[in-house]
């Protein structure tokens, strides 16, 4: 007898239909799972075994031959256990129930119970796009899948409680939405708990507004990483389209904290230095993201800069252009999303003490050289602000003086971003850094004394195309904060200066 039940595949970040056929029919006994299944779906076999002799059902000891299809794509992980399950019990005839509305997602453990598996939201997504009704997960990714309006949602403690209700002994309740998925209850580190550095500020104020990346160079014990920490504080608010696009990262990595519906707030991500290339952009048989895809909407925060490897570092640099990363493998090519903000700290030498007011550097200027050139100059080119952090004075950290909080900075960012967004309404940028070509001479117009003065410095300076472009992303946002619809000299000289930095240390002779 055949039976069939369905179930939900990933590729990515897109879904796919998986209908899983049973068939027990007269011969030796064998299980056998075709399909292109991998090694945890073929483990599967004894999982589901081993469950349902636990629970008291009887396992057929004939011939059993599983189909997991479409049979030519890959299918991996053990959410396929419970549909094989549904499958196996409707074959053997000790399940008898219209299931062609459903859709079952869960592992199993040895003794009936569901265990949590990864991607939940773009299954249900895809689930209720391909119209079905109902979606049978383990009971910890229930909070999940419940976002997803017009799918009931079924949350599976065991095979007992599924089988009773499936028969209709006793029903499991549906999962039920939380009253507000939005809460956000982290805690963030505050800009207030920061003394002194208030040009440092001012500039991350500038690049949270627009979403642009950052570098901060300084000697050790300035404040680098810990103004680097506390920017997600002052990150504007989440759309809720840009929730859903960075949870449905979050839950395919399986980083959804237990019981959490929504990524609701903007990730900050802050890989050690010795992560691979691969560890970045993300990799894998079926490529899984990596930690600037897991960064989108967010932060992708690289402490001690020019201790990556060359191969990293330079692995981000067309991510950070495009706003995606693509990744080729023998099985096909897959894109994940990656609009980060990108904010890098570093010494300026080994020592850490090259330029320094008061500390002698003790590198020689070959060191310095060759610390500084770790850094490339594409990937440089793509900073939009180069942030001196200075060494703070001792009547600025030990002042008692309460600095500007966190709530307050982000009003006025909340302020720029919404202008930003009524100006790209209807248009897939989202912020000032993300202005295509085609829109950035008609959306960052300059006064006459304002070209001027870039044409000035774009000569003086001897600053590329790229860098041209992100003067004047940069001066739009600076214009945005100071509710300016025109951009002015004042704007364009302010975006200037956050250039130049890299002629004080980047230079062929120190």
């Amino acid at each position: 007898m055949v039976s069939r039940s369905y179930s939900m595949g990933l590729y990515g970040l897109d879904a796919f239909i998986v209908s899983v056929e049973a068939d027990i029919s007269v011969g030796l006994p064998g299980f056998d799972v075709v399909g292109l299944p991998d090694a945890a779906v073929k483990e599967s076999r004894d999982r589901v075994r081993s469950a349902m002799k636990n629970c008291g059902f009887q396992f057929p000891v004939h011939k059993i031959t599983v189909n997991l299809g479409p049979a030519d794509k890959r299918k991996e992980g053990p959410i396929y256990d419970l549909p094989l399950w549904v499958a196996l019990m409707k074959a053997s005839g000790q399940l008898a129930a219209e299931l062609e509305d459903s859709v079952f997602i869960g592992e199993l453990s040895l003794t009936g119970e569901t265990r949590p598996v990864k991607g939940i939201l773009p299954m249900a997504i895809k689930a209720k796009e391909a119209g079905f009704q109902k979606l049978y997960v383990p009971e910890a990714n229930s909070a999940e899948g419940v976002v997803v309006e017009g799918l009931t949602v079924y949350p599976v403690k065991n095979l007992e409680t599924l089988a009773m209700h499936l028969t209709g002994r006793a029903e499991i309740h549906p999962a039920a939405a939380e009253p507000d998925v939005r809460k956000n209850n982290v805690l963030l580190p505050d800009f207030s708990e920061v003394r002194g550095q208030n040009e440092a500020k001012r500039a991350l104020e500038i690049a949270a507004a627009g979403g642009h990346n950052v570098l901060l160079i300084g000697p050790p014990g300035s404040g680098k990483s810990m103004l680097a920490k506390r920017i997600p504080s002052i990150l504007p608010d989440m759309t809720f389209g840009e929730t859903i696009e960075t949870t449905k990262i979050h839950s395919i990595a399986g980083t959804i904290p237990n019981g959490a519906s929504l990524i609701t707030s903007r990730p900050f991500r802050s890989p050690h230095h010795t992560v691979s290339p691969a560890g970045l952009s993300g990799g894998g048989n079926i490529p899984h993201p990596g930690e600037i895809s897991l960064a989108h909407n967010g932060v992708l925060f690289l402490d001690e800069l020019p201790e990556f490897s060359r191969s990293a570092m330079e692995v981000l640099r067309q991510p950070i252009e495009d706003g995606k990363v693509t990744i080729s493998r023998v099985n096909g090519t897959i894109s994940y999303p990656c609009a980060v903000m990108l904010v890098a700290a570093m010494n300026p030498c080994p020592c850490g003490y090259f330029g320094h007011p008061t500390k002698p550097c003790t590198c020689s200027s070959n060191a310095v050289s060759r610390y500084l050139s770790r850094v490339s100059g594409p990937l440089l080119d793509r900073l939009d602000l180069h942030i001196e952090v200075p060494p703070v004075e001792f009547d600025e950290i030990s002042s008692q003086e309460k600095a500007e909080s966190s709530s307050v900075i982000k009003e006025r960012v909340n302020t720029a971003r919404m202008l930003q967004n009524e100006r790209f309404k209807g248009t897939p940028v989202t912020c000032n850094a993300r202005i295509t070509p085609d829109m950035l001479h008609e959306v960052c117009r300059l006064s006459d004394s304002g070209q001027e003065l870039l044409k000035k410095a774009f000569e003086k300076l001897g600053l590329s195309a790229r860098a041209y472009d992100r003067i004047l992303k940069v001066s739009r946002t600076i214009a945005d904060l100071d509710k300016s619809g025109e951009i002015e000299p004042r704007h364009v000289a302010e975006a200037v200066q956050y250039r130049s930095l890299d002629r004080k240390y980047w230079t062929k002779e120190l």
